[in-house]
């Protein structure tokens, strides 16, 4: 069979293995960079002073304002504050949200970065920015906005609570399964979703059981990378322009929402292209819908909208915004469809065969 396919690997540097966060001043001075801004959020700011601590004289001074969605309000803060401390590059320790308030600074500023990732939300891989200003959340990419360095280290995810880990697991098995029917998908993106598929999966259930299994938390670390991999480089369809509304427009949590999310969107879209969701099927058992859901419930994922706070009185509006500027996406949809979606993610019904 002839291929044809246009792939563009990523530059970025990958750097894995227990222990490797202790080389980000080594990475810092790679850079050409000495006075690096450490990035975390409040519930962090122990870890990014201790960071900042170990590097010494490499680090100019820390932030800790660091907040779900990106908002722009925090990123002017930020950047004030990388002004204030001259700061030639940005260390970004945690989830999305540290990782998204670094590339933020580095799409306006052109700062080099480097992320530290202690969750599986996969974006440090990307050059995609997620952000929210008035009350909505906009997408774009750029090649200023995907980090230099990326270190991951295993043992930093350890602490992670169990139930982070899982919807944190699963917004990443989300960036994987959009990637299998990308309409740019090429062989390379698909074989790594594939493994990440594979990577999460074997890991989130012993993970619910031994939380301090170092052996699962690398597994999950490393199926998060490849997630996050096909992510930034393939384009994604109607479950990120959903999860997207959800949270930049109602605020809901954003990996949970993935969570969610992920076992319907998937079913959706599942009924116009079996054949390139049946990775996800073979997997998981099932159809495609209906083994995700049936794994997010054995892991103890959250399993409806309801419980994540959403008001069924938003469900009209949420429709009506995620269908406004539609990203595209192998079924056809109209709002009536995303509306009664959002009803069976609002409920938690199982997706059917």
């Amino acid at each position: 069979m002839t291929r044809t396919f246009t792939y563009s690997g990523s530059p970025a540097h990958i750097v894995f293995g227990n222990g490797a966060s202790s080389e980000v001043g080594t990475w810092i001075e790679k850079l050409g960079c000495n006075r690096a801004l450490v990035l975390s959020t409040p519930h962090r700011a122990a870890d990014g002073e201790a960071l900042a601590k170990s590097l010494g004289a490499l680090a100019a001074g820390t932030f800790s304002g660091a907040a779900m969605h990106t908002p722009v309000e925090v990123t002017q803060t930020a950047m004030a504050k990388a002004t204030e401390v001259k700061a030639d590059c940005v260390v970004a320790l945690g989830g999305g949200s540290t990782t998204g308030l670094g590339k933020a600074i580095a799409w306006r500023t052109d700062l080099p970065q480097i992320v530290i990732p202690t969750t599986y939300a996969g974006s440090e891989v990307t050059p995609i920015l997620g952000q929210t200003e008035n009350g909505e959340k906009t997408t774009m990419r750029d090649a200023r906005i995907l980090p230099e360095v990326v270190i991951y280290d295993p043992e930093l995810t350890v602490g992670l609570p169990i139930a982070m880990s899982v919807a944190s697991g699963l917004n990443a098995v989300a960036h994987a399964a959009e990637a299998l029917y990308a309409q740019d998908r090429h062989p390379i993106s698909t074989l790594m979703a594939k493994e990440g598929l594979r990577a999460i999966k074997a890991a989130l259930p012993v993970l619910t059981k031994e939380p301090g299994n170092i052996d699962a938390r690398g597994d999950a670390l490393y199926g998060a990378w490849l997630c996050g991999t096909v992510l930034g480089a393939v384009g994604m369809a109607l479950h990120h322009k959903i999860c997207h509304t959800l949270g930049g427009s109602f605020d809901m949590p954003h990996a949970e929402t993935h969570a969610v999310m992920l076992p319907h969107t998937i079913g959706f879209n599942a009924v116009a292209v079996p054949d390139l969701l049946k990775p996800v099927a073979d997997l998981f058992g099932g159809s495609a819908g209906s083994g995700l859901h049936d794994f997010a419930k054995a892991v103890g994922a959250p399993l409806t909208l309801k419980e994540l706070g959403l008001k069924q009185a938003d469900l009209d509006r949420a429709a009506e915004i995620a269908t406004r500027n539609p990203y595209w996406n192998p079924r056809p949809f109209d709002r009536a469809a995303i509306r009664a979606l959002l009803q069976h993610a609002w409920e938690g019904r199982r997706p059917q065969n």
